[in-house]
């Protein structure tokens, strides 16, 4: 029997900032969705070293950042409090784009017998599309929920979600996946 599990990526502060308005309340929805049907939420976090001394310089994404951005002492890198952690939810935190990336979340999914991931984050184009590739070349059932991801670019999240995602893996809304839940 397969075991599924919400991860909620990179829904930090600095992050929430370059999203419309009317993207949290859909990621609320989903986390509260998963808590009720005892669905494992893991929440995915990029931190880096102080001084960015694990971004390599031809980092595009890190490599330019300043050494104080994303570091555990950033105000802004803090989860926002509407999606904040419950007890027990796990925190993984990654160095890069993935969620998987210089971390062990697949080990900890392993641990837990989780074989399904439903990912919603931000960046369409950076978090939830590295996840994904991923997650599916390691064999786990992704579910993305198009309207709890967002990015700076709504023509390119509309491609990722429609052409690249549903080849992948199963591609609903938030109500739809809250209601096969219910159901």
């Amino acid at each position: 029997m397969s075991r599924t599990a919400l991860l909620l990526m990179d829904l930090q502060r600095a992050n929430l900032s370059h999203v419309p308005d009317d993207y949290l309340p859909r990621a609320v929805q989903a986390l509260e969705a998963a808590r009720a049907a005892g669905i494992p939420v893991i929440h995915i976090v990029v931190q880096l070293r102080e001084g960015h001394t694990d971004a390599h310089p031809r980092n595009k994404m890190f490599g330019s950042l300043p050494g104080h951005l994303f570091t555990a002492d950033d105000p802004n890198a803090a989860i926002h409090d509407d999606v904040a952690p419950a007890d027990g939810e796990l925190v993984v935190v990654k160095n890069r784009v993935s969620a998987f990336a210089g971390n062990n979340l697949r080990q900890l999914l392993d641990a837990q017998d989780i074989t399904c991931l439903v990912l919603a984050g931000i960046a369409t184009s950076g978090v939830v599309l590295s996840t994904t590739l991923q997650a599916v070349d390691l064999d786990y059932a992704v579910t993305v929920l198009s309207d709890a991801c967002a990015d700076r670019d709504p023509a390119l999240h509309d491609t990722l979600v429609s052409d690249v995602f549903a080849r992948r893996g199963d591609v609903v809304t938030v109500e739809e996946w809250a209601k096969s839940l219910a159901g």
